[in-house]
Order: structure tokens, then C-alpha cells, then sequence
């Protein structure tokens, strides 16, 4: 455990809260208690900030663009939320899009895909393909290049990241070619039986208890929760998908399932960047312009992103 006192008084508080009955907690009661967490606020100056509207397969995505130089095409980082595929939104994930957008030098879009359990798989992640077959149509009158694109996510956003990345491997889906996976604690592996669930299963914000939950909203069925599409660790091969960037937090049950990925990912020929924070728990870089570990964490992937498209 982290010996930060910040990040004592963090765990502390959320032990504090009452835990939730997983088996009656209905996802759009989970989904507002989340909304009256006012997310860590981070006034960092984008230049431009501007709402957008792309087509989905079941209609309008909301999308939040930030782009540092207008009139200049940029790179553009393809940014999918976490919040378990039931929660959070665009503006709970402001302050960490106006960070990467600053420290890498590249536009990042950020995307507002259908959330469970409304929306079961394979919803968020064909929102999340749709984003980026607009990007590649649209993306030029927008300021985009998109043939220097990235995906990037934290935890259920990492996950929709990292199965676009397997995605775009595939012709028939014709999605643009993908440079770069930012991966902030993904969740990968739909099993929940890693070393690391055993360890930190209470006590570090995201209990195992609410991540098996989350599973059960997104993809309800056993099928689902057997297709890579939605766990992609489970995916049979992992050659030729591009460089990675994976950012984890010791004190988090995901912990072993990223780094497992990231380890894989290498034996496959895949360059990965791989950093772990001690004492650290799961959704630390949420708490960036408060936590020393966020900031740091979300610079180290900005610059790996930055090397990746902009050299």
C-alpha cells in the first residue's frame, strides 16, 4: 500500500462509503450515483473544444473533439472512457482528454459509445469501430490525419482501445490502420481469476465484487464474455498489432490481466512500454492535477503517443 498520505486519505474515504448488494444493484442506479462525483476539474487551455456528432449503428455518437492547433492536421488519439461500460461519459473524462491533447500534440477525439446494461456487447465496441470509420472519412475537415491515428482508454475504455486495435486488423471491417494502443489499466480477461483479484479484491476502489458485476451488465451471456471482441485476452493470436502503451496500478485486480497482455504482446514481436505504479489503485489517472502518480502516468503515455505519431 501506497505510504502517499493523498492516496491514503483517497482509500480511506471510499472505505468509508457503504458497498453496494451487486445482486439488486441495477446499472442506471449505479450509473447516477456515479454522475454526483464531480470529476477532478483541470482547466488546462485546448484550443479548441468542440462538441461533434458521428453516425452509429444505432444512431448519433457524442463525441468531444480537443484540438491543440487549429488550422494544423494533426494526429488524431481515439479516446474511449472506463467506467465498466455503465457509466461516465465524455465530461467525467475531460481533464485526462486536455492533458494527453497537450502533452502529445495531437487532436484527441473523445467518444460517447451506448453504455450497458441497455446496451449489451457488442454495442460499445461497434460504437467504438464507428468513431473510428468517421475519423477516417471525416476526419480531414476536422483538422484529423488519419493515417496517424491512435486508440487509447482507461479500464473499460482500455479494453474497447485494445479490441479496435484487433479489430483493425481485419479488412472486412475496413476500419483505418491503428499506430499506437494507449492502455490504462485495461480490462481484458472476462475469467476474474488472476492472482492479483485475490489480492486486492476490497479496498482499492474497484472491488472484484463490482468489476464481476460490470462484466455481467456488458455481456450478460457466457458466450459473450467468451469472444475476444469483448475480452481481448482472450483474442487466439496477438501478432502484428501495433506498439503499445500499458499503464497499470499495483492495488488493482486488473493488475495481472494487463500485464500479462503487455507480456504477451511482446513475445509476439509487439513493441510495448510497460509501467506499473506501486501502491497505487485502480482509475489513479482520473486524479490527474491532484495525484503526483496521475500526472506522471498520463505524461508517460502522452509521450509514447507523441513518439508513436509525431516522431
Amino acid at each position: 500500500m501506497s505510504t502517499d498520505p493523498q492516496v491514503q486519505a483517497i482509500l480511506a474515504m471510499y472505505a468509508s462509503l457503504p458497498q453496494p448488494d451487486y445482486a439488486a444493484l441495477r446499472g442506471a442506479d449505479y450509473r447516477a450515483g456515479v454522475a454526483q462525483m464531480q470529476p477532478v476539474p483541470l482547466n488546462e487551455h485546448v484550443a479548441r473544444v468542440a462538441e461533434c456528432s458521428l453516425p452509429g449503428p444505432a444512431g448519433p455518437i457524442n463525441a468531444r473533439l480537443y484540438h491543440p492547433q487549429p488550422g494544423v492536421t494533426l494526429p488524431c488519439i481515439v479516446f474511449f472512457h472506463g467506467g465498466g461500460w455503465v457509466a461516465c461519459s465524455v465530461d467525467s473524462h475531460d481533464n485526462i482528454c486536455r492533458r494527453l491533447a497537450r502533452l502529445s500534440g495531437c487532436a484527441v477525439l473523445s467518444v460517447d459509445y451506448r453504455l450497458a446494461p441497455e446496451a449489451v456487447f457488442p454495442a460499445a465496441l461497434d460504437d467504438a469501430c464507428a468513431a473510428l470509420r468517421w475519423v477516417a472519412v471525416q476526419g480531414a475537415s476536422f483538422g484529423i490525419d488519419a493515417t496517424r491515428l491512435a486508440v487509447a482508454g482507461d479500464s473499460a475504455g482500455g479494453n474497447l482501445a485494445a479490441a479496435c486495435a484487433q479489430q483493425a486488423l481485419d479488412p472486412a471491417l475496413e476500419l483505418p490502420a491503428i499506430a499506437h494502443q494507449l492502455l490504462f489499466y485495461p480490462v481484458l480477461d472476462s475469467g476474474c481469476g488472476t492472482p492479483s483479484y485475490n489480492a486486492y479484491a476490497d479496498g482499492y476502489l474497484l472491488t472484484a465484487g463490482l468489476m464481476k458485476w460490470f462484466w455481467k451488465q456488458y455481456a450478460p451471456s457466457v458466450e459473450a464474455r467468451a469472444d475476444a471482441r469483448a475480452a481481448p485476452g482472450l483474442a487466439s493470436s496477438v501478432a502484428g498489432l501495433p506498439a503499445a502503451t500499458v499503464l497499470l496500478a499495483q492495488c488493482d485486480p486488473l493488475h495481472d490481466e494487463g500485464w500479462q497482455y503487455a507480456e504477451r504482446l511482446r513475445a509476439a514481436g509487439v513493441p510495448v512500454t510497460l509501467r506499473s505504479w506501486e501502491g497505487l489503485f485502480h482509475g489513479f489517472a482520473s486524479m490527474v492535477g491532484v495525484l503526483a502518480a496521475a500526472d506522471e502516468a498520463v505524461a508517460v503515455g502522452a509521450a509514447e503517443v507523441k513518439k508513436a505519431l509525431l516522431g
